[in-house]
Formats: C-alpha cells, structure tokens, sequence
C-alpha cells in the first residue's frame, strides 16, 4: 500500500509543523518571559497596576458607543477616496444649487406670509434663510456617481442629528400620492411608489425628509400565506437599510434616522394641505389618527395612530430635485411582475441574461454589476428584517448609528 504510506508520512509531518508553530510562537516566549524574570530577582510577578482614571473614562466611553460607531471608525471606512476628475461626476454645481434653493426658499417666504395675512396673523415670524453650511445642502452637494456621500462625510451625522432634533415647520403628501389623490382605483393595490403610507416633512433649516410611520409593532411576524405587497411595512427596515448599506460601503440609501413625532403639533398644526387636515380623527381609544385619502389604503382601518400623540417613524433625507438635477431612471430588467397572470421574459427565456448583456445600458460599464449588489442588498434585507421581528429591543436613535 504505497499510497497509505505516503499519507501516513504527510499526516506526520503536518503535525510535526503543527508541533513546532506551537512550540515556537507560545511556548518559547513563556520560557524566555520567565527565565528574564529570574534574572532580574523578581522571584513573582508583580500585580497588575489598576488603570489610570483617564484610560478607565476612555475603557467606558467604549464600552458605552455602538458597535456600528466602532465599525465605521476602523481604517477601512476612513480611506480616502479620490477627488471627482470633474463635474461630470458631481451631481450638483455649487453655485447653481445655492441660486436655485435661494429662489425656491424666496417661494415659500412668500407663500407663508401671504397665509398668515389670510389668516390675520399678527405674531412675529422670522423668514427662513439659506446657510450654506446646513447639513442637508452639504448632503446634496456631496453626491457623486461613486455614491450619495463620501465615506468619512462629517455632514451625513450632523444631518441624522438635525433630522432628530428640528423643528417640523410643514407637513404634506408625497407628489406621487397627490397625483393619484381623486383618481384611485382601490382595486388596484399596487401603485408607482409602494404601498406604504408616508409624508414629506420639511424642517426649520429648509431641508427635507420623507416620513414614514410606524404601523406594526416589532413583535408582530408576517403571515406566511401573504403576497409579496401585502407583506408587514417596517418603518425601522429603513433605517436598518441605511446602516446595512454604509457597512457594504455602496452609500445609495439616503440617510435615515428614527425620530418620534406630535402626529398634532408637527403634522396637523402645520399641513397647509386641506386633503390631509380632513383625513384625521380620534380612535375610541383616545388616540389622534389619520390615514390616507385614497392613494393606496382607502379605509380608516389602514389609518395610523399617535398614543395619544406620540408617533414613531422613520425620516429619510430628500435627493435633489429633479428641477434642477434631471436624471435617468433605469430598470431592472428582472423586476418581479406582481402579478399571477403571465410570467416575465426572465422567468421563461434561459437567454434572457446574454440577452441582457448585449445591450444598453447594461452592455458597458459597471450598471449590470451594480444591479447584481443590489439584489444582494435586497436579499440581506430581507434577513434583517426577520431578525428585527425577532428583537424588539431593535433601536435607531442617532446613539445607535
């Protein structure tokens, strides 16, 4: 048995290696520590000496940050990335950014003073002013098409703490619900822009966030019989996805944050939308509701609701306009159909992939790439979501970022 031999030598001698990296990287240090004690004359080793007070402050600041705090504070997500080669990769300049939110804050100047003459109101209020410092206009000017921000961008912080802590100064319907607003067909569950029930809210520095509210509790499992659109909308699966997406460094999520809002105070007291006054009520619970129109759910039991007031959400920050930074919308080409009647071209045709690569956009660049990390990032979405029902302690204050 020839061949059993030669293995029975190579087992040997792997373990004989094995032997040796132990004996040469433990043991042998242990022996040269303690044959440089006894000549020293040190017959014991000395006890340890209790930590100074400011290394034990600085052993309990760490013990008291996040995990994802310490994880963006490794090297690899403060390398440096190269500076765009030219405005072609940003997608604002900065000048015609500043004119063109200068005129758009003049609007809505305008537009609130001449309400609060309709109204008859007498109290002093300041106009709001561009700074060209705010967080969320240094969010905008930072995108390039490596990604929506730098990787060590100090203005993606100060706008989580800022959409946590301002003041809410409007609130109003997504466009893509005032579109459909009169024209809703509840039969069709399914619209343009989801099925979830959100607000545009913008805040006292000028800047805005898409909110999102909290409409089942953490504990609370999807059915298994579900379809895919009826499936439980988590408010906290955005911000999760936000977190999850700067950890795999693909930076295309906006920043999101969890914030805790008056559904009276910073919604129904400050809408200039008449649709959305009209829509809000008390529950028999006490509790202050409102849900919407018609856009997607038609019926007050889709509504959400404050306790009484208090109501958790999600804030997204807003991309730029499409005014002023027009862009192109690209599909994907295996987009699910939602529907049980006919399959999609990539279900029936085992080609449907070649097909794919061989023409535009798809068939140059890194677009087909991006569509494949995309999928991954769904995928892994999809398991974070399961692990959040499974946790309630789940957290998204700007501590937990």
């Amino acid at each position: 048995m020839p061949g059993g031999r030669r293995d029975r030598l190579l087992i040997l001698l792997l373990l004989g290696a094995l032997l040796s990296a132990d004996l040469y990287f433990h043991l042998w240090p242990e022996v040269r520590r303690q044959l440089a004690e006894a000549e020293s004359g040190c017959p014991c080793s000395r006890p340890p000496l209790p930590p100074s007070p400011p290394a034990a402050a600085a052993r309990s600041a760490r013990a008291r940050s996040s995990k994802l705090r310490r994880l963006f504070a490794h090297p690899l997500y403060s390398a440096a990335e190269p500076p765009p080669r030219g405005p072609e990769e940003t997608l604002l300049g900065r000048q015609e950014a500043v004119r063109y939110y200068r005129r758009k804050m003049g609007r809505w100047n305008r537009r609130h003073k001449f309400r609060r003459e309709a109204l008859n109101l007498t109290s002093p209020d300041s106009l709001l002013q561009l700074r060209q410092e705010a967080s969320w206009l240094q969010f905008h000017l930072g995108i390039t098409r490596h990604g929506l921000y730098p990787r060590s961008s100090p203005a993606i912080n100060k706008l989580l703490q800022a959409m946590q802590d301002f003041n809410i100064i409007s609130a109003d319907y997504s466009q893509d619900e005032k579109a459909l607003l009169g024209a809703c067909d509840c039969t069709q569950i399914v619209k343009p822009s989801g099925v979830h029930l959100k607000l545009v809210l913008r805040l006292q520095d000028f800047g805005k966030a898409m909110f999102k509210p909290m409409r089942q509790k953490r504990e609370e499992e999807t059915p298994e019989d579900c379809f895919y659109f009826v499936d439980v909308q988590r408010h906290n699966a955005e911000i999760a996805a936000f977190h999850l997406d700067r950890i795999l460094d693909f930076r295309r999520v906006p920043p999101t944050i969890g914030r805790r809002i008056n559904v009276t105070k910073d919604i129904l007291e400050v809408t200039k939308n008449e649709i959305l006054q009209s829509v809000f009520f008390i529950s028999p619970a006490g509790n202050v509701c409102f849900f919407a129109k018609c856009p997607y759910m038609c019926k007050t039991e889709y509504a959400v609701c404050g306790n009484p007031h208090l109501l958790e959400g999600s804030l997204s920050a807003f991309l730029p306009s499409l005014n002023l930074a027009p862009r192109l919308s690209i599909p994907n080409p295996w987009s699910r159909s939602y529907s049980f009647a006919g399959k999609e071209e990539w279900e029936v045709n085992p080609l449907f992939c070649t097909t794919v690569r061989e023409i535009y956009p798809y068939n140059s660049g890194s677009r087909l790439l991006n569509i494949i990390d995309m999928a991954i990032f769904d995928f892994l979405i999809a398991l974070e979501d399961i692990l959040m029902m499974k946790s309630p302690s789940w957290r998204h204050s700007p501590s937990a970022a």
